[in-house]
Formats: C-alpha cells, sequence, structure tokens
C-alpha cells in the first residue's frame, strides 16, 4: 500500500479517537479489475476499473457503526468520520461491542503464502485477448452444429489492502486472481435451449488450466443436458458432483455460526462432541496454503490464521464464532469466517461413485431452494442425471430434493478422490443414501 494512502488511514484512525471514539478499526483498499468478454469471434464486454475505498469502524459511548467512503481527500473523509461519529451517539448501546483481544491478532508469523503474481502488470490485453480466443474456440468446435452461441470470459484481479485498530493490530495484504469461463447454449430438437458452463481461477495465472480445456468442457456438459426431464419422484441415493457441493456444505454450515447459536436458530446447538455425521465427515480449514483462493495470515477480525477442524470423523469439534458472538455467548472465539475448506478425498473418481448404483441421480447443479438452520430441514431445486447401472442414461431437471441435515450427513456412504480445483472450498463428489427427489 502506498505511503499516502497508509497515512491516511492513521489520520483518520488518530482523528475517531480524539473525537470521542473509545476504540476504532479502520481498513483501507485498492481493487484494479479488468474482464473481457468474446462472444461471435468478436469482443463483446471490456471493462477496467480501479476502485479504492475506506471502512471504519467507530466505538463510542458504548455503541458501535461500521461505515464506508469512496472518498479519500482528506477533507472530505474528516467530514465523513464527523458525520459517522455523531450518528454512532445516536445508536443503541450494545455492551458485547468491542475490538478483539490484542493478543490473538495476527498475522501468523514466517508464512509466506505467495498470493501476488509478479506477473500481473506485465500481461498485456492482447495475452487476454488471446485467452478467451482459445476458450471460444475450443467450445464451437467441441460442440458443432448443436451449439446456438458459446462465450468466453477472463477476469484478473489485483487486490491490496490495509487494515489498523487502535489496540494495536496492523495487517496488510496484496494478492492477485485469475479466472477463466466459458458459457454455451446448445440447441434442442424440441425447441428447448439447454445451457451450461465451465470455470477455473487461481492466484497466478500459471494455475490456470489450458485454455481450450475450458472451453470444451463448458460445450460437453451444453450438449448433455439437451433432453433433460423430469425424472419420477422417489428415493434414491444421491451423488453430488465436486463443484456443485459446496452448495449442500454451506447449509451444513449455517447453524454452525454465532448468529444461529446465539439467536437459538441452529439445529446442531450444543452438540460439540457429538457425532453429526457420518464417519466420513471431516471439515478442515486451513487458511495456510501457498496460492490458494482462500488463504490468509488473518481474518477480518485481525484473528491469527491457523488450521483447524469444524468436523473430525463425523463428530461436531468446534463452531464457527467471532469475537462478538463469543461475547455474547459467553465462550471462546473460534473464527466466524471459512478459509480453504476442505473435505479430505477418498480415492474413486466420480464415474467410479457412480458405477455401484443400480438406480440413482447424479446431481451437478443447484437451483434455488432453501435451508432451516433451526431445524435442519432443506428444499433444493436440482439438475443432472439419472444414474442406471453406474452409467448416465438421461439429463433429469426440475426437481428437487428434499430432507433434514441431522439426518442427511449420516448418509453420506462416500466421498471421491477429486476435489474442486478452482474454489476456495476444496469439496469432492459426494455419495449419500436415501435421499427423497420429487419430480414427475
Amino acid at each position: 500500500m502506498e505511503s499516502t494512502l497508509r497515512d491516511l488511514s492513521e489520520r483518520a484512525l488518530a482523528h475517531a479517537l480524539a473525537h470521542g471514539a473509545r476504540e476504532a478499526a479502520v481498513g483501507l483498499y485498492r481493487t484494479r479489475f479488468i474482464e473481457l468478454k468474446r462472444r461471435e469471434g468478436k469482443t463483446e464486454t471490456l471493462q477496467a476499473s480501479t476502485a479504492r475505498g475506506l471502512s471504519i469502524a467507530l466505538y463510542v459511548d458504548g455503541r458501535y457503526s461500521s461505515n464506508a467512503t469512496s472518498y479519500l481527500v482528506w477533507s472530505e473523509l474528516e467530514r465523513f468520520l464527523d458525520e459517522t461519529l455523531a450518528m454512532t451517539r445516536k445508536l443503541a448501546p450494545d455492551p458485547y461491542r468491542a475490538l478483539p483481544d490484542p493478543a490473538r491478532y495476527g498475522p501468523t508469523e514466517g508464512v509466506e503464502l505467495d498470493l501476488e503474481d509478479a506477473s500481473y502488470d506485465r500481461r498485456e490485453m492482447a495475452w487476454r485477448e488471446q485467452l478467451v480466443a482459445e476458450v471460444e474456440a475450443a467450445a464451437l468446435a467441441a460442440g458443432g452444429e448443436r451449439v446456438i452461441s458459446a462465450s468466453a470470459d477472463v477476469t484478473t484481479q489485483a487486490s491490496e489492502s490495509l487494515q489498523i485498530h487502535s489496540n494495536g493490530f496492523r495487517g496488510e495484504r496484496r494478492t492477485t486472481s485469475f479466472h477463466l469461463s466459458a458459457s454455451v447454449t446448445a440447441r434442442d430438437a424440441e425447441g428447448r435451449r439447454p445451457e451450461d458452463y465451465a470455470h477455473a481461477g487461481a492466484r497466478h495465472a500459471e494455475g490456470l488450466p489450458e485454455p481450450a480445456s475450458v472451453g470444451r468442457e463448458a460445450a460437453e456438459r451444453a450438449l448433455a443436458r439437451i433432453g433433460s426431464r423430469k425424472a419420477e419422484s422417489r428415493r434414491l441415493p444421491l451423488v453430488v458432483e465436486n463443484r456443485a457441493a459446496g452448495r449442500l456444505v454451506s447449509s451444513l454450515l449455517e447453524p454452525l455460526t454465532g448468529a444461529s447459536l446465539q439467536q437459538r436458530r441452529s439445529c446442531f446447538a450444543d452438540r460439540v462432541g457429538a457425532a453429526i455425521g457420518s464417519p466420513l465427515l471431516t471439515l478442515h480449514d486451513d487458511p495456510l496454503i501457498p496460492r490458494a483462493l482462500g488463504s490468509r495470515l488473518y481474518d477480518d477480525e485481525g484473528l491469527r490464521a491457523a488450521p483447524r477442524d469444524l468436523l473430525r470423523d463425523g463428530v461436531l469439534v468446534e463452531y464457527l464464532i467471532d469475537d462478538y458472538y463469543a461475547r455474547k455467548l459467553g465462550v471462546p472465539v473460534t473464527g466466524g469466517s471459512t478459509s480453504n475448506l476442505i473435505l479430505p478425498a477418498g480415492r474413486a473418481s466420480l464415474r467410479e461413485l457412480c458405477a455401484p448404483l443400480a438406480e440413482a441421480i447424479l446431481v451437478t447443479s443447484f437451483l434455488g431452494g432453501n435451508s432451516n438452520p433451526a431445524t435442519g430441514d432443506f428444499s433444493f431445486g436440482v439438475s443432472g442425471f439419472l444414474i442406471r447401472g453406474g452409467e448416465r442414461v438421461a439429463p433429469v431437471s426440475e426437481m428437487n430434493i428434499t430432507g433434514n441435515h441431522t439426518e442427511l450427513w449420516k448418509r453420506l456412504e462416500a466421498v471421491g478422490g477429486d476435489p474442486y480445483p478452482w474454489s476456495s472450498w476444496q469439496l469432492p463428489s459426494l455419495l449419500f443414501s436415501d435421499v427423497q427427489f420429487s419430480g414427475q
């Protein structure tokens, strides 16, 4: 972070403390973003932007507010700070609001995460144009005459942030990211237009796959959706593809948050040390993986990052509790968010997971739905494929799965050896027994 912005953050913090704030935390960021989208052999979208902003959390007379502005000229920022200080004094008191204990602050020492690609600024627009051209060409070639349209997209981002707290925390981050995607719409004999996509992302450009592989995957997925129908309603084994597994895991984690526990909206309250899933269910959070998309040395509260297990062999190890809800609940802080969430992989490929199944449904995407953290009940729209004799026999869509998380995860029967590589949640494909599907 350049010295002028660093000085501005320090000045904002000092101003807040001098004008009545008991504590304060300032965050400042700058992001450079480029997106290039190609369709029908032409550039459809080209966006380049630089964004800067400052946020400040104020603790004034037992009251709390969080505020943000993009005006980074001191005369405007000073007025913004005075207004937010005055506003904060009008809020209701909250005795649980305070900055974290400085003893828990990061950053983690002696760890090099390598989250910034030094080549970012040397990447010319021609390089981006070549990437999307290769992606689009591969999608069109793989789809042939059955493809109505194909688009390719590359987004690149370089970000830097500074976080300072009045009780001692100082943290600075610099990251880059590169993402490639393709979207393909196919032609259905009955006039429908099935579509699908493929995506890849990495901190360093060299971590991206061959561009053509992204285009081919998008076309193959779209073509596989042709003729999609509802299947018969019944209970069947459920196979969830790796890139879709995050939808189920995210709704499993919601009842584990401090907010859900404090507001009595958790079906897993008072279950630490108890089995809430199959012995195959372990969720390991590791923020210290070099170059990974979720890696960090400290979290949004400044707390020192360290690996931990949320669940181990089906047993709940700890909740996701940030500093604020730890105070309200009267329990230790564990950290309120995840970084690189890992469900340890098995050895079977997705095809091998499906092979022994006489009949099942493979879910490749979730389409809306809801999950109630208080009861564990869920209902999700799904699409995917009907499996018979271990093989995909027909695409299915407009179906729902229903159930309860307190039961579903006990039915986890197998874990694939294919963790999804293009996300901070590195989850493999999952096989569950006896799940209710609603269709025809």
